[in-house]
């Protein structure tokens, strides 16, 4: 469904002013936002990515390599001879290299797609840092888990749903606020939460953040909106993102984790 600031971390982190948190808490937060800054600006990170082109049946051209799609199945012609490409179900695809390019087979909602990414592309070069709301451990919660597992309806950014496992849900209180998320899994020991809370589209990402937790542990899930962070389609207009569902859009301000691109709040 989906998937340090080098030069701006020290700046960021002076602009936040995040006094509000204490020594070993607030090391565990930068370590992990520098953590999460490598990982976007990586060879292969978000910031690579520079096209998305979906494959009709038949012979396609992308970037002037050629693919073929022939019963739901992608095969690329590399020196002359066509080589079965698996997808990115299982999060580890068949790649076709070319230069600094790289390309490979995505799946979503039925549909099939070559997806680029390019080491030079403009958004790496042009990367300025992620800034964030001052470290605050109040944010972090201890949350309820209320097991209940079902299939929730998960929309995308390409309006396709997928229904995608759910364990049940979490309750937890902030700000004097009963609230409750509902997550899914992708990754087997994690949970997966897509939310919305009041400060979308003013300080953070319009459609909303992600945060990842270790799953259930005695029946409660550490829920950490410091890690919160921005999904790819903050960065890339060719990810495929994931949208909060109906019971994910909170009614309070999550002043924690990541801004919205290009914000120092």
């Amino acid at each position: 469904m989906r998937r340090r600031l080098r030069s701006g971390v020290t700046a960021s982190l002076i602009v936040c002013g995040c006094l509000r948190a204490a020594g070993p808490y607030r090391a565990q937060i930068e370590q992990w936002r520098r953590q999460r800054e490598a990982a976007l600006t990586a060879d292969d990170g978000w910031l690579t990515v520079t096209d998305l082109v979906w494959l009709r049946e038949g012979v396609n051209t992308v970037d002037g390599t050629t693919f073929e799609l022939r019963g739901g199945k992608v095969s690329a012609r590399v020196d002359g001879k066509l080589r079965e490409l698996q997808p990115d179900v299982s999060g580890r695809p068949d790649t076709v290299t070319a230069g600094s390019r790289t390309m490979f087979v995505i799946a979503r909602g039925g549909k099939l797609g070559i997806r680029v990414k390019d080491r030079n592309s403009p958004l790496r070069r042009s990367f300025t840092g992620l800034h964030y709301f001052p470290i605050d451990e109040s944010y972090r919660v201890k949350a309820r888990m209320v097991a209940q597992p079902h299939k929730i309806p998960i929309l995308n950014v390409l309006g396709q749903v997928e229904n995608t496992p759910s364990p049940g849900f979490v309750e937890f209180e902030l700000q004097g606020k009963k609230l409750r998320l509902t997550p899914v899994v992708e990754t087997p020991g994690e949970l997966f939460f897509i939310f919305r809370d009041l400060t979308a589209g003013k300080e953070t990402y319009g459609s909303g953040r992600f945060l990842d937790t270790p799953a259930a542990k005695d029946g409660i899930v550490d829920l950490d909106f410091n890690k919160a962070y921005n999904p790819p389609c903050a960065f890339t207009p060719y990810a495929t993102c994931p949208l909060p569902p109906r019971e994910n859009r909170l009614d309070v301000r999550i002043a924690a984790g990541e801004l919205k691109y290009g914000s120092s709040h």
